[in-house]
């Protein structure tokens, strides 16, 4: 086995574990037995438990920040070309569309979202700090492209309002599927197009809704 291949098992098993059975229950042992390494693997490519961590992490979302940074820019240049204000709709589908096509398409995002729902809804803050860190930058430009959108918003509403979004997010990423209070004749399909469009539909309403 590779130096490589050794590495990408490593981070398959600690993603599966940690989303699975959270950080701090997750021991070395029992990563290192589900990668079929030992421990000094471990040690030699990541350090330490935490440095793993933030290598799951690293793995799924820089390049994931980098399509989102890019599709969100793309809007802002061109509102700024046209003189116009980006539209709400285009801001939010530049984010939310390539998010959930990662959802649905992405090899191992199955193991990966349940981690992402741990770092929103953990009181333990070890995974929310790491997963903060990647998200703050991308999130900081989401904002100010908003307010750019929404001139007519304050500041804090638009805040807030995008808050609520990203719960919506979380919502829909973590919870598809496996939601199971089905009312007759509501259909579920999963694939990412239909999720993004009722998604954006939801969203920008309540995005662009007049204040009271």
């Amino acid at each position: 086995m590779s130096r490589a291949d050794t590495k990408e098992r490593i981070l398959d098993a600690a993603e599966r574990l940690f989303g699975a059975e959270g950080f701090h229950n997750t021991s070395l042992r029992g990563l290192t037995s589900a990668a079929g390494v030992n421990l000094a693997a471990v040690n030699y490519h990541f350090g330490s438990k935490e440095a793993l961590l933030e290598a799951v992490f690293e793995r799924r979302l820089v390049p994931l920040n980098r399509v989102r940074r890019e599709r969100l820019e793309a809007v802002r240049e061109a509102a700024r070309r046209d003189r116009v204000l980006p539209g709400a709709a285009d801001v939010l589908r530049a984010f939310i569309e390539p998010t959930l096509h990662f959802c649905k398409m992405e090899p191992g995002a199955e193991s990966f979202l349940p981690l992402v729902g741990r770092a929103l809804a953990e009181p333990d803050d070890t995974i929310r700090k790491i997963f903060l860190r990647h998200m703050e930058p991308l999130f900081l430009l989401l904002y100010e492209t908003l307010c750019e959108a929404l001139p007519r918003l304050s500041r804090t509403q638009i805040f807030w309002r995008l808050h609520f979004t990203i719960g919506a997010m979380g919502h829909t990423m973590c919870m598809n599927g496996r939601f199971k209070i089905l009312p007759p004749g509501v259909e579920t399909p999963s694939d990412a197009a239909f999720l993004t469009q009722v998604l954006l539909d939801y969203i920008v309403a309540g995005m662009e809704a007049p204040c009271a």
